[in-house]
């Protein structure tokens, strides 16, 4: 690749090779990756990963082996004695509730006199901060830096955990472990779920893929749920919790108006409407801009604290919606009524793998391609969702 080409440009093509099977020599990966880890991550691993296609997540490994060496394959035993279960977080709040949350309710029911140790950052812990049986070991994975940075993490990571006795390790595919490319441990007591390929070129769900990945690993299987610290509010009549953010990526949501008339739709079927302004900035500029003054003195509620806090609230609301967000997994785990517009998935199956699952009403509205009125008037035919 010339010098001169943009870091954009070498993304797409060392994305295009690695479609095609065509990779070029292990330096130029790993001076590409040190060089660009932004793009290396976002515009190359990220594509790979989230196709849930098994041709493009051998392809996500080969690229990876330029940093990490091939391990023979180790069928994990659960050891006659289990004093500690370490369960990985996914890094994002939303893969912590739809995939980590059933491992650790799993985990509790399948060794009950063990310790179950939530190794997460503190956002990711929080969720679950009034569950008196998840014990938190603090792990902020580098979510920016070269890939070397985040694979020193990794190898750090192991050496706090390799020495445990009588524990084994929990991997849900987490971003700390390069997808499961570094065993947290001894490979003999590290059980590896594989999301990427689970399902193989099925559509099923990964509420269904986890579960059923549990009952096959440990005999039983347990819901997602969630368990933040309880953060009241006032139970007058009908209320809502929605969240406007995307992350970042833009292409999850809809401009013009949309925004404003969702909102002012939702304060016609409910009492208060609680909107999450999530981290603050640009975010929450717009999120602000999109109430109608008039709405604010007694509809809508704004929520300025941290993400677990607005996952108690939306537990104790009669629906929660959004965009393709973590918010639609607590309301699904919590068993509150969820409409998810979804727009900007890379694909059909990565839609079908991530919408939210639970045994109350769930609504997906499948937005790619619509107008933003086409939406806006799918969406109002779900309400009132009881």
């Amino acid at each position: 690749m010339s010098a001169n080409t943009s870091s954009k440009d070498r993304a797409a093509a060392l994305l295009a090779s690695a479609r095609r099977g065509d990779f070029p020599p292990a330096e130029q990966i790993r001076e590409f990756g040190e060089s660009n880890p932004a793009e290396f991550f976002r515009d190359i691993v990220e594509p790979l990963a989230d196709s849930f296609d098994p041709a493009q997540c051998a392809a996500y490994e080969r690229l990876m082996r330029a940093w990490i060496p091939a391990l023979p394959p180790i069928a994990p035993l659960i050891p006659a004695r289990v004093e500690t279960v370490y369960v990985l977080s996914r890094v994002t709040l939303g893969a912590d509730i739809k995939i980590v949350s059933p491992i650790l309710a799993t985990m509790k029911q399948r060794f009950p006199a063990a310790r179950i140790v939530f190794v997460a950052n503190r956002k990711s812990a929080q969720l679950f901060e009034a569950d008196p049986r998840i014990e938190h070991l603090n792990a902020d994975y580098p979510r920016s830096g070269p890939v070397s940075a985040r694979l020193r993490f990794a190898y750090d990571l192991r050496a706090r955990l390799l020495q445990k006795d009588n524990a084994i390790v929990v991997d849900p595919d987490s971003r700390m472990t390069q997808l499961g490319l570094i065993p947290a441990c001894d490979p003999a007591r590290y059980f590896h779920f594989h999301s990427r390929t689970a399902g193989g070129e099925g559509t099923d769900n990964l509420t269904d893929l986890v579960s059923h990945w549990l009952q096959a690993t440990f005999g039983v299987s347990a819901p997602a749920y969630i368990a933040p610290r309880l953060q009241p509010i006032p139970h007058t009549g009908k209320q809502a919790a929605v969240s406007l953010g995307v992350g970042e990526n833009e292409s999850k949501r809809f401009g013009g108006d949309f925004e404003e008339k969702l909102l002012a739709a939702l304060c016609i079927f409910h009492d208060i409407v609680w909107v999450d302004r999530g981290v603050g900035g640009e975010e929450a500029r717009r999120v602000t801009a999109a109430v109608d003054p008039s709405l604010l003195a007694d509809r809508v509620r704004f929520w300025d604290g941290s993400f677990a806090g607005f996952a108690s609230i939306i537990s104790q609301c009669d629906l929660y919606t959004g965009y393709d967000s973590a918010g639609q997994h607590a309301a699904a785990a919590a068993g509150v009524p969820v409409i998810t517009v979804f727009a900007g998935a890379p694909s059909e199956r990565f839609r079908q793998r991530w919408t939210a699952a639970g045994h109350r009403h769930i609504v997906r509205i499948a937005a790619d391609g619509l107008a933003p009125d086409a939406v806006l008037n799918e969406f109002i035919t779900w309400l009132p969702l009881d």
